[in-house]
């Protein structure tokens, strides 16, 4: 199986010294496959109800989300299919 490209942190912080003298832990942050599955997933559950009921169970959004994202991934690095 190849390695998922994740797209490297989307928020990531680094360590660094606050204003008051302390040190912040620096922090990775969610990946930026994630956020975009995330934001994916939220477009696609708010048009997914039909008269009240789902049209698509969650699992098979939360695919569809990460075919999603990896398609932006994709696009963004300029590998298209």
């Amino acid at each position: 199986m190849s390695e998922i490209n994740t797209g490297g942190p989307a928020f990531p912080r680094p360590f660094h010294e606050t204003v008051d003298g302390n040190f912040s832990i620096a922090q990775t942050g969610m990946t930026l496959r994630d956020y975009f599955a995330a934001k994916a997933l939220q477009g696609m559950a708010s048009i997914a109800l039909d008269d009240g009921d789902m049209i698509m169970g969650w699992r098979d959004m939360s695919e569809a989300a990460y075919k999603a994202a990896d398609a932006m991934l994709a696009a963004r690095g300029g590998d298209h299919e």
